[in-house]
């Protein structure tokens, strides 16, 4: 059930990235002022980012294919599900959370737009670069 939680959730989280992704660029480029809107859009990605880590982080601890995982590193499969896949989502959401953080503390509207834009695009480069691909569609 976790898994199936953690699968569902990803397509949410990969969205609403990507949304907040967009309308950063959307007002960087057309040089508006960051509203409440915009601070919702990105606050609810990174709701969901760090709820997605949370539960990745139970499934993995709980798996009995992650602690199995652990001893066959010379197996890439296993190796992405039990070193790869975590560790650089666990990365991925550090960045997400910086840019929320260092958003806070611009004063212009185009430097609140270009930090959600620049950390939440490398926080989704990396966890689109570690998702299991062949275990998620199958």
């Amino acid at each position: 059930m976790l898994q199936s939680i953690h699968s569902t959730l990803a397509f949410a989280v990969l969205a609403v990235l990507v949304f907040a992704i967009i309308n950063a660029f959307l007002g960087l480029s057309a040089k508006r002022n960051f509203t409440s809107k915009d601070r919702s859009i990105s606050l609810i990605a990174l709701i969901f980012s760090h709820i997605q880590l949370l539960v990745g982080i139970v499934l993995w601890v709980e798996s009995p294919i992650g602690k199995a995982a652990l001893n066959q590193m010379s197996n890439s499969a296993m190796r992405l599900t039990a070193m790869e896949h975590p560790l650089i989502n666990i990365i991925a959401i550090v960045l997400i959370t910086i840019g929320w953080s260092k958003h806070k503390k611009e004063e212009s509207s185009n430097g609140k737009f270009k930090k959600i834009g620049i950390f939440y695009a490398l926080g989704l480069l990396l966890i689109l670069s570690r998702i299991p691909w062949t275990n998620w569609m199958a």
